[in-house]
């Protein structure tokens, strides 16, 4: 594909009617209606209580720690963490969500307190957010989507989420609002799929993140760290908001 036009689409699908030993049909397909979903059916019928504790669950699969938290004591919290980490310099994204859920003014206290650094994504000087990025010691964001399967945080990331937050510094946490967990990568597809079909803007990158970092070679042995954080942790947060997906 070469700006957004497709090419040799007549003669790639000619060629695969072909070995199907088949004339190309230009007409009368249809998408079949399968017998069995099970993609759907995964926890479909959990609560949101149900859901924090299968994630909480799988944390233990992916070697990453779990924390959960109300609003009250996520700012006590949030800094037990970083500290736990030796978190002296901090970057996290530009997301209103650090103003809503009063932490804008805890990373004040912690400058001041703790003499901690923290800088903020800033998409108009992204070189700059980027070296900073890679010598941070922590990275903070928020999860959009958060998968409970698999202990996987969805980042929707746009020019104030730039995705070297989550990426580049030696530990990460990822705070998540009890709100976004939905059963599993299903019901995230669906919604990218439907806001799709709307004419909605999307996120042009879209980051799934399970736990630290691994890699492993043909004999299975694990190696944590290889090309993102080596440490993470997940800080669910009680909040008062309508499950975003049903």
């Amino acid at each position: 594909m070469t700006n957004g036009t497709i090419q040799n689409k007549d003669s790639f699908l000619k060629n695969i009617a072909s070995h199907l030993n088949r004339e190309r049909r230009h007409s009368g397909v249809e998408r079949p209606n399968w017998q069995h979903q099970p993609q759907w059916r995964v926890h479909a019928n959990f609560n949101q209580d149900e859901l924090v504790e299968v994630l909480k669950e799988q944390c233990k699969v992916i070697h990453t720690d779990f924390v959960l938290t109300d609003q009250a004591n996520l700012n006590r919290d949030l800094l037990t963490v970083i500290q736990h980490y030796h978190g002296k310099s901090v970057i996290r994204s530009d997301d209103v969500r650090f103003d809503e859920f009063g932490l804008t003014e805890a990373f004040s206290q912690f400058k001041t307190e703790h003499h901690m650094n923290v800088h903020t994504w800033h998409a108009e000087n992204r070189e700059e957010s980027v070296r900073i990025a890679e010598q941070a010691d922590v990275g903070i964001t928020f999860s959009d989507r958060t998968l409970a399967e698999s202990g996987t945080v969805v980042l929707f990331n746009d020019a104030g989420k730039g995705r070297s937050v989550s990426l580049l510094p030696a530990t990460y946490i990822a705070i998540i609002p009890k709100s976004t967990i939905v059963p599993r990568m299903s019901q995230v597809t669906r919604e990218i799929h439907h806001r799709s079909e709307k004419g909605e803007r999307i996120a042009s990158c879209i980051n799934f993140i399970t736990g630290p970092s691994n890699s492993a070679d043909i004999e299975m042995n694990l190696v944590v760290g290889v090309h993102g954080p080596i440490k993470v942790t997940y800080i669910v947060v009680e909040d008062q908001v309508e499950t975003v997906l049903k």
